[in-house]
């Protein structure tokens, strides 16, 4: 039943990236593009995506559970450090890059899109170069 159910998220998670759009890099690229032909529909989306997830993460933040009752860790740190710094520069670039963040990437490449395949390589080079880095204790 959990595996049911976890499939059907994943399915509706990802109909509202294609839906919304977040799977086209074109209309992400649109988004980014402040000083140009800005497309701020992309902004109606993560406000929508906030909205939705602002009541369940004051839940897990108040009990440290989740609706099944198991446990959640969350960050047991607010600080911003230059390791922070540095991954979200990176985030951002590639996204900025690619148009493609890590679960629009996945649902572009089930719908077969070579740039989508492109960029799920160079995302798990990244974290395979992330986790070697990190056991080599730069930590």
């Amino acid at each position: 039943m959990r595996a049911l159910v976890a499939l059907l998220a994943g399915l509706l998670f990802g109909l509202g990236l294609v839906i919304s759009g977040m799977a086209n890099p074109a209309k992400v690229l649109g988004f980014l593009d402040l000083f140009g032909q800005w497309d701020p529909s992309l902004a109606l989306v993560m406000v929508g995506a906030i909205a939705a997830a602002l009541l369940p993460m004051q839940w897990v933040q108040r009990s440290g559970r989740d609706l099944r009752g198991e446990t959640v860790t969350l960050p047991g740190t607010r600080l911003i450090d230059r390791r922070l710094v540095v991954g979200s520069l990176l985030f951002g670039a590639g996204w900025g890059i690619a148009g493609f963040c890590p679960g629009p990437a996945l649902v572009a490449l089930g719908a077969g899109m070579p740039q989508a395949f492109l960029f799920v390589l160079a995302m798990l080079g990244g974290m395979t170069l992330f986790n070697l880095y990190n056991r080599r204790g730069h930590a």
